[in-house]
């Protein structure tokens, strides 16, 4: 580094030494100048140049040599070191004196405007690294991203955030050099800290730095601070930062380290929150829907135990009972699928198979919810598919029975199948009132009801989330839209294999 900064002022002395032999050569050789006021501002010009451009040994050197120059060349007796007329003296000590001190005036303001640029690159530095805080959100990986942040931004070989967990430390550190920090100096740096908060005027920095040597690296300890209290250390290591640098950057951290445990908190509270809805949605949800069939089945078991039936009205009652029977086992089915789904217990089991036999596996699970809605299928090709037959023919029996429900009464259901490349796409087409464009992108979310189906339809929202957990399930997907001449319109895309079967397109 030392090698690197001089070369620049090497490059402005050889200049000047050119500079002075060529006034030399010019005033003596050439124009014959004789007068040594002229010679002397001359020399003294070209100083001053060299004192603003470059550091100071450069100018006084410089002056050194104007001074022997104008000496030996141009002060009598010409051609020696030796000054005859006291007056001459007078003239010499007053040219070195003016070049010495316009030299190092030159170099004070040079200095200053170094340390002008480095203080605004440092403040630069320190506020990308606070729009770097405000942009990251992910509480759980805020600390070692931060410490990234800290070492790229101010371009340390080393920086890591230490934060004290009991009698150990949490140590989130980043870099090109992986440093093992000694606990036993973070407990001693960190001890002094908290003793006693005390502002150093001439550093411009709080009290409880710390030097630590590890291996070949100089590592600076600086207290992490909020305010007056201490969360922790910030360790530095490679480029030089000023101290009060250090301080400031300590402090930003600090307040990362408080809006992280601020996010984590915040999240916390929205999951409880969040949690506390669903719940209540579920309670209320299965209440009212488990309220209806038990009255039912309630009412027809009070009624077939009375002797005036006629065989016609026990079977009616019979039957009553079986379909909220069935409703029910739909409803707790449900129930223990949404578990599994959150459990993450659900698995794909592949096999080989028609899309027509998913068709009739989805239809005999809501046989109960399409009565009175025919079936309208399509199966485009002749293709065997390679899937989890079961989550596909459940989720689509989810669909069934929401097209079902929204659907007019008497009107048809149609399903078609087809392969386009390498995936399955089936839809589910209905003929009710459609999707408003409010609970489009809520259709799936978990006890979400449509606007239109409050008080109308019953259910507890959970079909569409559960459908689209399944397929989640076999990398599937599902989506929603609304068809152009009524109705709503569900399509079910599934990454299959195919190959080829004797069997014809189905249509019915």
């Amino acid at each position: 580094m030392v090698l690197t900064s001089q070369r620049p002022s090497w490059r402005h002395f050889v200049p000047a030494v050119l500079a002075i032999a060529v006034i030399t050569v010019a005033y003596r050789d050439w124009l014959h100048v004789t007068n040594a006021t002229i010679v002397a501002l001359t020399y003294l010009l070209v100083v001053l140049l060299v004192a603003a451009s470059s550091h100071l040994w450069v100018a006084v050197l410089t002056s050194c040599l104007a001074m022997a120059a104008f000496n030996f060349f141009f002060l009598p007796p010409v051609g020696t070191l030796t000054i005859a007329d006291p007056q001459n003296w007078v003239a010499l000590i007053a040219f070195l004196t003016v070049s010495l001190v316009a030299s190092r005036l030159s170099a004070l303001a040079q200095d200053r405007q170094h340390e002008a640029s480095a203080r605004r690159d440092e403040l630069a530095r320190l506020f990308d690294l606070s729009r770097d805080i405000l942009l990251s959100t992910d509480s759980k990986e805020a600390l070692p991203l931060l410490a990234r942040f800290i070492a790229r931004r101010f371009e340390l070989d080393y920086a890591a955030i230490c934060l004290p967990h009991g009698t150990a430390w949490n140590i989130f550190n980043a870099g090109s050099d992986d440093l093992k920090l000694d606990e036993s100096q973070l407990t001693l740096a960190f001890d002094s800290a908290q003793r006693s908060l005390e502002f150093d005027a001439q550093t411009r920095t709080y009290t409880g730095h710390r030097t630590v040597v590890i291996g070949a690296w100089e590592v600076r300890l600086v207290p992490l601070r909020l305010g007056t209290k201490p969360l922790g250390l910030l360790a530095a290591a490679g480029r030089a930062v000023e101290a009060g640098t250090l301080d400031a950057l300590a402090g930003v951290v600090a307040i990362a380290i408080e809006r992280a445990q601020f996010l984590e908190e915040r999240k916390g509270a929205e999951l409880a929150r969040q949690s506390e809805e669903l719940k209540s949605a579920l309670l209320a949800s299965l209440a009212h829907d488990l309220r209806t069939p038990l009255t039912a089945i309630r009412v027809a078991a009070s009624n077939l135990q009375g002797t005036w039936l006629t065989d016609d009205q026990r079977r009616e009652q019979s039957e009553l009972v079986l379909a909220e029977v069935e409703r029910l086992t739909r409803l707790f089915q449900n129930i223990l699928e949404m578990a599994r789904i959150d459990a993450g217990a659900i698995l794909a089991e592949q096999q080989w198979v028609h899309p027509s036999e998913i068709v009739e596996a989805a239809e005999a699970l809501v046989e109960h919810a399409l009565r009175g809605h025919p079936i309208e299928v399509q199966v485009d090709g002749q293709e065997l598919v390679r899937l989890d037959p079961r989550l596909t023919a459940s989720a689509l029996a989810h669909l069934l029975e929401n097209a079902a429900q929204y659907s007019y009464a008497g009107a048809p259901v149609a399903v078609r199948c087809q392969t386009i490349g390498s995936e399955l796409f089936i839809t589910v087409r209905d003929h009710g009132a459609g999707i408003s464009a409010g609970d489009l992108p809520k259709l799936f979310e978990r006890f979400y009801r449509g606007s239109g189906s409050k008080g109308r339809v019953s259910g507890t929202g959970m079909g569409l989330s559960i459908a689209r957990g399944l397929l989640a399930a076999e990398h599937g997907r599902v989506s929603a839209e609304n068809c152009v001449d009524g109705g709503a319109l569900f399509t079910i895309v599934v990454p299959v294999q195919i190959k080829a079967s004797n069997a014809e397109g189905v249509a019915r």
